[in-house]
């Protein structure tokens, strides 16, 4: 009988999407999925540690297989990936001495060779080596998103803001060559998936190894031109690289999402210098300037940290006055932790207290919601393009979907709608989502 495995994924779209590429090759290698961990011969938990809730969700998680590990029921085989097992290592065992298998970022194709030692032999195999291949095979990721496909293009990263572990845990930036990533956006579209999605830490950082001059908005014509794909977005882009380029693939390319993801993280350039984001409040400004002059359509995103060490009340007045003058489309924001192995732990104090930090969280998740919702507000009467690409989380008889811009339009409809475009009529509006009844559907 085939042994069963089940992924828990913790953190972001990467994560999400190295889950995929994980459960292909637990399935290459004989193993079957199941959603009931308690099922499972198998679990792996996918770690994020970029934030401090990600990583107390692993150590929640362990403590809840550890009390499964002294029951009367067998225990399954527990292997921890991703960056808390490239971060920590061999310690993990000190906190979780049943884990079984330890596989860092780099170890990802190792997985299932792991699993096999570590059944063998009874000891824990670990693997948090500095691989370089970044290769992938074509048709080997099962991806659980049957209209949207995430392709990893970019991996690592040489910013080092101060904040940031993830060059700590993803490593130094390495580049998939454009034929492969090609190779996979074709494989994804034959299969159905009508959007495609392009990650990496700096997505807009790339360029191939074996195309030269393709930068990144070339690889987004690339990809536009490919027969079958209706949309592409991409994340996660950095302000300092979005080029003049870049701009004008957005605005010509008629299957470039019109919404951009343009991580500030602050509104003061003081903050912003002991971040070492390498930008100011000014040059972020003039660049979403030059943006919306483009494409006027355009809907905006970013992330915000509150409370970093050094932040005072004018810093976050900044914050907020920059939140005020771009009116966001949607924002992601926290409260600064302190992670291992990053500049700002090893040399500045986290001297703003957690009350204050909480304080100002809530301010600024006002003044966003507030903004949302006036953005949304826009949109009523309108007739909006949605990719339908899921069930509405809310009510079983509708469906849901998004537009070019990113926004999040429910309304009546059925599963046979998955994957089509459709035109709705917005009718109503909230800070997170619009609804609206449909007029047509595309085939």
């Amino acid at each position: 009988m085939a042994r069963k495995y089940a992924i828990e994924t913790f953190g972001c779209q990467m994560n999400v999407h190295d889950s995929e590429r994980l459960a292909g090759l637990l399935e290459q290698a004989g193993f079957k999925p199941t959603d009931d961990a308690g099922q499972a011969d198998l679990i792996i938990l996918n770690t994020c540690s970029v934030r401090e809730r990600a990583e107390d969700k692993l150590y929640s998680r362990l403590g809840e297989l550890r009390a499964r590990a002294g029951g009367p029921l067998p225990a399954p085989m527990v292997a921890v990936a991703g960056c808390v097992a490239q971060q920590e290592g061999i310690r993990l065992l000190k906190r979780a001495p049943f884990i079984s298998v330890i596989a860092g970022t780099r170890a990802e194709k190792r997985l299932p060779d792991l699993v096999e030692q570590a059944h063998r032999t009874g000891q824990p195999a670990i693997d948090i080596e500095l691989h370089d291949d970044l290769s992938f095979p074509p048709g080997l990721v099962r991806r659980g998103d049957p209209v949207r496909a995430s392709i990893t293009i970019i991996e690592g990263c040489n910013d080092v803001c101060a904040f940031c572990v993830v060059p700590h845990t993803r490593g130094r930036e390495r580049m998939r060559p454009a034929s492969e990533i090609m190779a996979e956006v074709g494989d994804a579209v034959s299969k159905g998936h009508k959007e495609i999605q392009l990650l990496g830490q700096i997505v807009n950082h790339y360029r191939a190894p074996d195309r030269p001059g393709c930068d990144f908005a070339a690889l987004l014509a690339l990809v536009n031109d490919v027969p079958g794909v209706e949309r592409i977005r991409f994340a996660s882009p950095h302000p300092r690289h979005v080029t003049a380029q870049l701009i004008e693939a957005i605005r010509d390319l008629p299957r470039v999402c019109k919404h951009l993801h343009l991580p500030v993280q602050s509104g003061s350039t003081r903050m912003l210098a002991a971040m070492r984001r390498r930008h100011t409040r000014e040059d972020y400004l003039d660049l979403v300037a030059r943006v919306r002059e483009a494409v006027p359509s355009i809907t905006l995103s970013s992330d915000m940290i509150v409370g970093f060490p050094g932040e005072t009340e004018q810093d976050f007045e900044e914050t907020m006055s920059l939140i005020e003058q771009v009116q966001f489309h949607s924002l992601f924001s926290f409260k600064y932790s302190g992670r291992p192995n990053t500049f700002a732990i090893k040399h500045l104090a986290d001297d703003v207290p957690h009350t204050v930090k909480t304080r100002r969280l809530a301010a600024l998740q006002d003044l966003q919601r507030a903004i949302q919702t006036r953005l949304h507000q826009q949109a009523l009467g309108t007739v909006q393009d949605v990719l339908v690409d899921a069930r509405s989380q809310r009510r079983p008889w509708e469906m849901s979907g998004r537009t070019t811009g990113n926004t999040v339009v429910n309304f009546p409809g059925d599963l046979s709608w998955l994957g089509q475009t459709v035109a709705v009529q917005i009718q109503r509006a909230g800070p997170n989502s619009l609804w609206g009844e449909p007029i047509v559907t595309a085939a």
